[in-house]
């Protein structure tokens, strides 16, 4: 698309984000669909040939070019499908049928001399094809495109785990000063939740099954035709050969709980990332991050100064937009009119935006995690104006020590008060406790109150 055509795109995924969703084309797009479903037609063709019951016969050459109808499928191609099914094409009138239009591609494609012109579709209604070409199409978009993004801010916060690992920073419950952590556990956090919400993605995509029954799932047509063939094994070593699941019992359609479960996994996948966005968002609001300007860059259109946390804005943006797509996916395709309505149709043609909301989703959070830096002076500033957080660490060994009021004690102290460290070494002086304890206590500060953080992000699995 040129920068011409982007400009009048009626969608912001062709338009403004076309250079971030482009890799999405050769799954998501019409042609793309077009070239699944001849995939689907010529392997279905080729498995018929090599059935014992029928007489057709594919020689190697016939079955190369035949492959080559999709595996070489072209904007031409597509185009001729197109007008297939719009305005006809030589003897083919129009079908306005998208499928029938591929069936009348195939069998114009084929050589003079071939008699498997009677073979294409056979005993198929269109849902057979369409739903191995969309699972194949979200299949290969799921592991050429989303998961190497996803992967690439998991690394990216495993990395900066790692090396923020010991900076001690102020911790927050309800908003408010709590016990310290470091920088890189928070980050491992995420990281292991991404790591564990990608597996749920992965084996979902695993999981994808296809159906290859007919016009209401029965086999009718095929059994009328040949009644002594094994057609559920035939369909369903055709359907795992294209390296999906094979689902037995369905109507006309696929009952699409597979895709369902899909979509809920990259639901959870974003809200982790939704998560993590308002938190980095919220550290650069009080300068626990700082950001790395861009040369020739502009944040405000009135503020000269700002760096605005635009990529985790954006990020958050399309996140939502892609769950409120995912829900809307996976409760609609997992209905239907008894055997079949076409409202499917035109939805399912809606899941590469959904997946191109994800996908500038992801990008987007990769570059805010890139241009984001520590500020650790601001991070051990707001530990020391904080000390009444080691009052957990002071209760919990008076405790230990065997004094019932300690809890108490401390809340006295602290609650609702500017306090010092000096406010704590006087109570520490008042105590009944040995010289040890009282020099266990003094020893306390706000950034050594971190527990075993920095060795929590280990945690991280590879």
């Amino acid at each position: 698309m040129t920068d011409t055509d982007a400009l009048y795109a009626v969608s912001p995924l062709d338009g403004r984000y076309g250079n971030r969703t482009e890799r999405l084309s050769p799954y998501a797009s019409e042609a793309a669909l077009m070239r699944a479903r001849v995939r689907v037609e010529v392997e279905y063709l080729i498995a018929l040939a090599d059935l014992e019951a029928t007489p057709l016969e594919l020689d190697l050459d016939e079955r190369e070019t035949l492959r080559g109808l999709y595996k070489h499928f072209a904007e031409e191609d597509a185009r001729l499908i197109k007008k297939l099914e719009t305005t006809g094409h030589e003897e083919f009138e129009a079908t306005n049928h998208d499928v029938k239009a591929v069936e009348y591609f195939v069998r114009h494609r084929l050589p003079e001399d071939s008699d498997a012109s009677a073979w294409i579709h056979f005993g198929l209604t269109s849902e057979d094809v369409n739903n191995l070409a969309h699972r194949l199409l979200v299949r290969d978009a799921v592991d050429e495109v989303l998961l190497p993004a996803l992967y690439d801010v998991q690394d990216t916060l495993a990395e900066m785990a790692r090396e923020y690992r010991d900076l001690p920073m102020l911790a927050r419950t309800h908003g408010q000063p709590a016990t310290p952590t470091t920088f890189g556990k928070e980050l491992a956090v995420y990281a292991a939740r991404l790591g564990k919400a990608t597996g749920q993605i992965r084996t979902a995509t695993d999981n994808l099954s296809g159906k290859l029954g007919g016009a209401s799932g029965t086999y009718a047509a095929h059994i009328a035709a040949y009644p002594d063939v094994d057609w559920q094994s035939f369909a369903a070593e055709f359907v795992t050969g294209l390296g999906l699941e094979f689902t037995e019992l369905t109507t006309q359609v696929n009952p699409c709980d597979d895709l369902a479960a899909l979509f809920d996994a990259f639901g959870r996948v974003n809200s982790v990332l939704l998560d993590l966005d308002l938190d980095m968002w919220l550290y650069v609001s009080d300068r626990y991050l700082g950001q790395e300007a861009v040369e020739g860059e502009t944040g405000s259109s009135t503020m000269p100064h700002k760096v605005n946390p635009i990529d985790f804005e954006n990020s958050e943006g399309n996140l939502s937009k892609a769950n409120s797509d995912l829900t809307f996916l996976g409760d609609y395709v997992t209905t239907s009119r008894l055997q079949r309505d076409l409202s499917d149709s035109t939805v399912k043609r809606n899941i590469g935006a959904a997946f191109a909301h994800c996908l500038i989703g992801y990008s987007k959070t990769a570059a805010g995690l890139e241009k984001v830096v520590p500020n650790e002076h601001v991070m051990r500033e707001a530990l020391e104006s904080t000390p009444e957080i080691i009052g957990e660490a002071v209760q919990t060994i008076l405790r230990r020590e065997g004094q019932e009021d300690a809890y108490e004690q401390v809340k006295a102290l602290t609650r609702g008060k500017d306090v010092t460290l000096e406010d704590f070494q006087e109570l520490f002086a008042d105590l009944d406790v040995d010289e040890d304890v009282r020099e266990e206590l003094a020893e306390l500060t706000p950034a050594g109150y971190t527990g075993i953080a920095a060795g929590l992000v280990d945690d991280i699995e590879d």
